[in-house]
């Protein structure tokens, strides 16, 4: 199954989250179909960018958000 999740990317102590589309069996920082957008919370307010047109495409498609991609997205309005 395909999922929208988030993967690790920043330094030690400084994490920053890329949210991108990969399938469901691939490990967390693994191999990605397409990055869709990043979330940085070390800033204040957090900095939330979301490619939402590619965003609507993979939903259609059948892809399911992970817990917190599925928070992020009810944050920016994407349902």
């Amino acid at each position: 199954m395909v999922r929208l999740r988030l993967t690790r990317i920043g330094g030690r102590k400084n994490p920053v989250w890329r949210v991108v589309v990969a399938d469901g069996r691939s490990k967390r920082d693994g191999r990605v179909i397409e990055t869709v957008g990043h979330y940085n919370a070390q800033t204040n307010p957090s900095t939330i960018v979301l490619d939402e047109v590619r965003i609507r495409d993979w939903l259609a498609r059948g892809a399911q958000p992970s817990d917190a991609v599925r928070k992020l997205l009810s944050t920016q309005g994407i349902h």
